[in-house]
């Protein structure tokens, strides 16, 4: 197996929100609200010029710090389908690899949001002995990202 193989990873999370799939889909449409559900910590800024229009082909880039170093992100939203999904793909950054599947349903009055992140560590041997690392952090992460949609969303 390579490494490339070996350090693949997927991690997954759904929720429900109690507004309509239109409305949490413009919630995701709007760039700067990443700021507003990532970790302060992680000093996530937005540092392409405002407005973003957000379609296919939009390039986003971003600064932020990961365990208090800081690197730049540069993603594509490779796919624009409103109302129901759309995928960043990470182009430069600290991964090898990094797909973000974003998937709305409408559901009980509501909507049934879904991330599918698919993700390659880089640096081989060592990669793979940071692998639990990153995953708590992105667990973390996350999990603060659910719990502030919900209450912005709620």
């Amino acid at each position: 197996m390579s490494d490339h193989e070996f350090l693949r990873q997927r991690l997954e999370r759904s929720s429900w929100l109690p507004r309509p799939i239109e409305e949490v889909f413009a919630f995701f449409a709007d760039a700067t609200n990443l700021e507003r559900i990532t970790p302060p910590e992680l000093r996530f800024r937005i540092v392409s010029p405002l407005p973003i229009e957000m379609r296919q082909g939009a390039l986003i880039e971003y600064r932020l710090a990961l365990f208090r170093v800081p690197f730049g992100w540069r993603t594509e939203i490779s796919e624009w389908s409103p109302p129901s999904r759309f995928v960043d793909r990470q182009i430069a950054g600290p991964y090898r690899s990094w797909i973000h599947v974003h998937s709305f349903s409408a559901e009980r009055r509501g909507t049934r949001m879904h991330d599918q992140v698919d993700y390659v560590l880089p640096l081989g041997a060592a990669g793979r002995l940071a692998a639990p690392l990153v995953r708590r952090e992105l667990d973390r992460i996350f999990d603060y990202r659910a719990k502030a949609i919900g209450a912005l969303l709620a």
